[in-house]
């Protein structure tokens, strides 16, 4: 009972003591989760470098005290209490010469540059470390975010975060460990000085601690600006995305300039807030050389006319104070430069924990493929305090075609969206041949779904890789390619490209018609070798002989794939297997086109509104 009392209290405390460390050194805990051990060999690596410099200067005494040419050996006297590097020659028989000491100030001083390269060796490859583990963190992370919560996310965040974002914390990483070692070279030199010559060390101390008052506002200002230029970055980033998106409608509708207007509106806004960061840099830069002679000279006048010390001991304790000082400004000028991006590091830090707390929840069982039937079981699914499905029970067998209608917001593509795994439903289960799809590894399932929108997803790129979604073109490959735009009635059309599969489609496959967008979008989903085809709205912003033609190459999928059509063109579905209407919600009913049109008043209307006769909408249409 004593053993386990005491293991408890000893876990307590050692939880206790990790959450102190985190708060008050929140930014070294940050590089830590991401680098580890390799901070902690770094630091020492200063350490050793700092200690060869000061063991260096140590030895310039005993060699002015020969420069004259009269004094051929050294008096390890004005050494202080560093004179033990002299005894340890003098205990070893060695004569302190002047070819020894310049011998063994060489030494030193090629000691400190080995370890300074190594040093900076080291620094360089951890920061390529640093912020290749952030890029794919942040990938990984958003990858497995959840698509419910994506698409309330702030996405001009997203993009700053994932590339302006990074860079800055990059140098955020660069500024703040150079800090750190300048301030390791502060405290190796102050404990030289101090074993030196302490009542000199002191005054230093206390003179340097002075300067640092001076530096403690600015620092705060520079970390406030630091948050603000962040904020701003996060706003340009989201309107600039804005405007490439709908670039077309703002150049044909003469809003281009005054949307540039607002976009250098807010570049100016960044443009600021960087100037008064810059200014303050500037004149932390500038206040640090006057800074540091001013204390030095204070001391040497306190040492000489009230503690009468000798000028060879004052000598050697300047030579390591002003090394001193100069980390000391060295570490506040570039700890200012690092708050300057601490804001980038503090929205990277919040950013991860929002991935990390909005991860998908993946099941373990793996999808090996659709056999038989996929179930509805009394599925509902609100947002917030607004119901958008209820109660719906529904079936969808093997190869099945099915159409899902209603007017706009009857839930058609929620709907759509909990079949394919991007949302769970609020109560309610989904099951895919007697398994529940949140069992399921929503990964292996989506990979067997081929999913066609409105407006197609078209990469920059070439027609082989937006088929096959940069897969290598191995000859298996290529037949499968082949096979994929036979598929999707699109075969012609790329044979008959100079270049082929290897055409290049633009930006947005601008150098494309909207349905071969679609046939392309149809190969793609075709290539990946799918059980289900989804299409939403897919033709619905299409003229009315490219929906024709795109709607003869479905019918010819049909039976051979499981297809889920959401239709606003009624025409498009009249030869589905079965059709549910949906209405604020609920299924109202399910049929066929014909049952659907002579048992279902809101069907009727829909079908009548839409133009059809009742010839068109039978089978002879």
């Amino acid at each position: 009972m004593f053993l386990y009392g005491w293991v408890h209290q000893t876990i307590y405390k050692l939880k206790t003591l990790k959450n102190l460390f985190k708060k008050y050194f929140q930014y070294f805990h940050y590089f830590y989760t991401h680098l580890g051990y390799r901070i902690f060999f770094s630091l020492f690596l200063n350490i050793l470098v700092g200690l060869m410099d000061g063991l260096g200067l140590a030895m310039f005494i005993p060699l002015l005290q020969m420069v004259d040419g009269k004094n051929t050996k050294a008096d390890n006297g004005n050494m202080g209490n560093l004179s033990f590097l002299a005894d340890i020659f003098n205990y070893f028989g060695i004569t302190l010469t002047m070819g020894v000491v310049l011998c063994v100030i060489f030494f030193f001083f090629t000691l400190k540059g080995i370890l300074k390269f190594a040093e900076g060796y080291a620094r360089v490859m951890y920061e390529q470390r640093f912020i290749n583990t952030i890029r794919t963190r942040n990938i990984k992370g958003l990858a497995n975010f959840s698509y419910n919560i994506f698409v309330n996310a702030d996405t001009g965040r997203i993009q700053n975060t994932f590339s302006g974002e990074v860079e800055r914390v990059n140098q955020a990483y660069r500024f703040y460990f150079v800090s750190i070692q300048y301030g390791i070279f502060v405290l190796v030199y102050i404990s030289m000085a101090l074993v030196a010559n302490p009542k000199f060390a002191l005054l230093v101390v206390v003179g340097g601690g002075l300067t640092n008052l001076i530096f403690r506002k600015m620092q705060k200002t520079t970390k406030a600006l630091s948050k603000k230029l962040t904020t701003d970055n996060h706003f340009f980033q989201g309107i600039l995305i804005q405007k490439v998106t709908f670039f077309k409608y703002l150049k044909s509708t003469g809003l281009i300039h005054r949307y540039a207007d607002k976009l250098i509106q807010q570049s100016n806004k960044i443009q600021h807030t960087q100037r008064k960061t810059g200014l303050i840099a500037a004149g932390l830069g500038s206040m640090r050389e006057p800074l540091i002679v001013m204390v030095v000279m204070l001391v040497i006048l306190v040492q000489v006319n009230v503690f009468h010390q000798s000028i060879g001991i004052i000598i050697l304790s300047l030579l390591l104070f002003y090394r001193a000082l100069v980390s000391l400004m060295g570490m506040q000028n570039f700890w200012n430069q690092f708050l300057n991006f601490s804001g980038s590091l503090q929205n990277m830090t919040a950013f991860n924990a929002e991935l990390k707390a909005g991860r998908e929840k993946v099941g373990l069982k793996s999808f090996t493929g659709f056999k038989n039937k996929l179930e509805l079981r009394d599925v509902s699914f609100s947002y917030e305090n607004s119901q958008i499905l209820s109660n719906i029970d529904a079936s969808l067998k093997k190869n099945e075609t099915i159409a899902i209608v209603g007017e706009s917001g009857s839930g058609k593509t929620t709907l759509i969206n909990i079949v394919t795994g991007l949302l769970s439903p609020t109560l309610g289960k989904v099951l895919i041949d007697g398994a529940e799809l949140e069992e399921s590894n929503r990964e292996t399932f989506q990979r067997k779904l081929g999913y066609i929108t409105q407006e197609p997803v078209i990469f920059s790129d070439t027609i082989f890789n937006n088929v096959t979604f940069w897969d290598e073109p191995t000859e298996e490959n290529k037949a499968r390619f082949i096979e994929a735009l036979k598929q999707a009635s699109i075969y012609n059309l790329v044979m008959s490209q100079p270049l082929k599969g290897d055409a290049p489609l633009g930006s947005n496959g601008i150098n494309i018609s909207g349905g071969q967008k679609q046939r392309l979008s149809i190969a793609r989903e075709l290539y990946k070798e799918v059980d289900f085809l989804f299409m939403d709205e897919a033709t619905s912003a299409l003229d009315s002989e490219t929906e024709r033609d795109i709607q003869e190459n479905i019918e010819k999928l049909k039976g051979r794939y499981t297809i889920v059509i959401i239709a606003h063109r009624l025409s498009t579905i009249k030869n589905a297997d079965r059709i549910i209407l949906l209405n604020k919600g609920r299924i109202e009913q399910v049929g066929t086109f014909d049952e659907l049109l002579s048992t279902s008043a809101p069907f009727k209307k829909m079908v009548q509104l839409q133009g059809f006769t009742d010839k068109l909408a039978g089978r002879e249409g």
